[in-house]
């Protein structure tokens, strides 16, 4: 009968994984299976249950669900184009104030205006790009 609690157990954890995605309840559900067989195969007490059940789920969880997360995880997103200049520093090719100006932006010219409408920037300044409007560059000099 023990067995059977087992399985049934470990068909909900390894259905209840598709909530979570995390690959630990498919784990326990895979230990939850390991006893199930183990218990209808031998019999076992409870206690024998429960010991299979702990070194079975400890060796999944630290041994199994390590190699599938790396083989089943997404990367995260490389920011490319204008995605990828916020932070970068930018020289001052043409003085930047809040209407006009230009930089150099990893070998490119990008038209340019300062984050702060009050700061303008001389020419050979070093900037930062806090972010793409449009086709214009907003920089700042920093703290």
């Amino acid at each position: 009968m023990a067995a059977i609690v087992w399985l049934v157990a470990g068909i909900l954890l390894a259905a209840a994984e598709m909530l979570t995605g995390d690959f630990t309840l498919l784990m326990l559900g895979g230990a939850a299976l390991v006893t199930a067989l183990v218990g209808g195969v031998t019999d076992a007490s409870l206690i024998i249950d429960a010991v299979v059940f702990g070194v079975s789920a400890l060796g999944l969880l630290f041994l199994v669900r390590p190699m599938l997360l790396r083989r089943f995880s997404i990367p995260p997103p490389t920011p490319t184009n204008v995605h990828a200049l916020p932070g970068k520093t930018a020289k001052v090719l043409e003085a930047v104030n809040e209407e006009t100006g230009r930089v150099r932006i990893d070998g490119e010219v990008w038209s340019a205006r300062s984050f702060d409408p009050a700061e303008e920037y001389a020419e050979g300044e070093t900037v930062y790009v806090m972010k793409i409007d449009g086709a214009h560059a907003v920089v700042w000099k920093g703290p």
